[in-house]
């Protein structure tokens, strides 16, 4: 019988181990971005991130793993259930702590459960199920399933829907122009606007891979993604170590968009890419530019799929902006269980209301799409 192993750090799983089963190379579940959060400082258990990972052996052959922590809050997760634990409080029953398959601070779809074949994921989840009770957990979450996930959830788990914006190359689309054309007069008009305002400005913007990025680029993208948080008085939780860790473990990964004036570099996005997509992921800036952010975070990155032929860009959660932008609204999955009976029959019904809901709206959307009619 295939045997659960649970591991208190990435390091007690071989990289080469683990990697063999990261599907498209997603940079999100590959042991250098896992273990770097986890050797650079990045996961605080003051903020519900306690590495729990799952494994499944048989022998010594690795057959399913799944990135996952035992949580004390749902810090950093964008997936929101803090209505779900306020419901458990007003029944005097606890909801943390819980078991999320998932990576911190990354709204990111991609693979949850790395295995050699689909039945290794679900007797992977069929055993973290019943291990969690043992464990103290009163839940499994699995959040930003790819599709390639979601038939070893079977009935028992509840299903979310929740929406982002994604960007999808057309394959005539050679160049940034063509992509251009495509868009409506309105959004193309207020699209080369933008663009304008930038380079009038006098800034202009480096892509750098991991290699370039080493070093002063990268410290300097960190002091940017710091000054957004303090901004918004909230916790970077990423550290510079982290940061450099990514240009030395992941080059090929590292998109760094770098936005200079005077040969001083005033603000940044880091994205990380996979065989086939562009991620989104931090934004940061010393300069007030009219125009900047959707330059550096939206356009290059659109510019670079076109380039590099990735199908796919995401740019992170929300942000009904990003529509007219041609980033169009796309469904995201996550799936939970609960160890109480109660709570979980309620929540079937209003899980189903709230998808529902999400159909509707991302219907709404649609109907505004910043491309023009065929």
């Amino acid at each position: 019988m295939p045997e659960l192993r649970l591991h208190r750090r990435m390091h007690e799983i071989p990289a080469v181990t683990w990697d063999a089963l990261n599907r498209g190379s997603h940079p999100f579940t590959a042991h250098a971005f896992l273990a770097g959060l986890e050797a650079h400082g990045c996961l605080d258990p003051e903020y519900g991130w306690t590495p729990l990972h799952a494994s499944l052996w048989e022998g010594d052959a690795l057959l399913a793993v799944a990135p996952a922590y035992a949580k004390g809050n749902s810090h950093g997760e964008f997936v929101f259930d803090h209505a779900w634990a306020n419901a458990y409080a007003q029944y005097g029953l606890d909801y943390y702590p819980k078991w999320l398959v998932g990576v911190p601070y990354s709204p990111v779809t991609g693979p949850r459960l790395l295995s050699v074949d689909d039945g290794s994921k679900r007797t992977l989840l069929e055993a973290m199920r019943a291990a969690a009770p043992a464990l103290g957990m009163h839940s499994v979450h699995a959040n930003f399933l790819d599709t390639d996930d979601l038939d070893a959830f079977d009935g028992t788990w509840l299903a979310r829907e929740d929406l982002q914006f994604h960007w999808s190359r057309d394959p005539s689309w050679r160049t940034f122009d063509d992509f251009l054309g495509a868009l409506d007069h309105k959004r193309r008009k207020n699209l080369k606007a933008d663009r304008r305002r930038v380079a009038e400005a006098g800034v202009g913007l480096r892509v750098l891979d991991g290699t370039a990025a080493r070093g002063e680029p990268m410290a300097a993208m960190h002091r940017f993604y710091v000054q957004t948080f303090a901004e918004k008085w909230n916790h970077a939780a990423m550290t510079e170590a982290f940061f450099q860790h990514l240009c030395e473990t992941l080059p090929a990964a590292v998109v760094l968009i770098l936005a200079e004036r005077d040969d001083e570099a005033i603000a940044g996005a880091l994205c990380l890419r996979s065989n086939d997509t562009l991620y989104g992921r931090y934004w940061g800036a010393m300069a007030d530019v009219p125009g900047l952010h959707f330059e550096a975070c939206y356009h290059q990155g659109i510019a670079y799929c076109i380039e590099h032929g990735l199908d796919r860009f995401e740019p992170g959660a929300q942000g009904e902006h990003k529509l007219a932008r041609g980033f169009l609204p796309t469904t995201t999955h996550s799936r939970h269980w609960l160890a109480e009976p109660r709570f979980q029959q309620a929540l079937t019904r209003w899980c189903a209301a709230e998808r529902e809901a999400t159909r509707r709206y991302r219907d709404s959307l649609a109907a505004h799409s910043p491309f023009r009619s065929p």
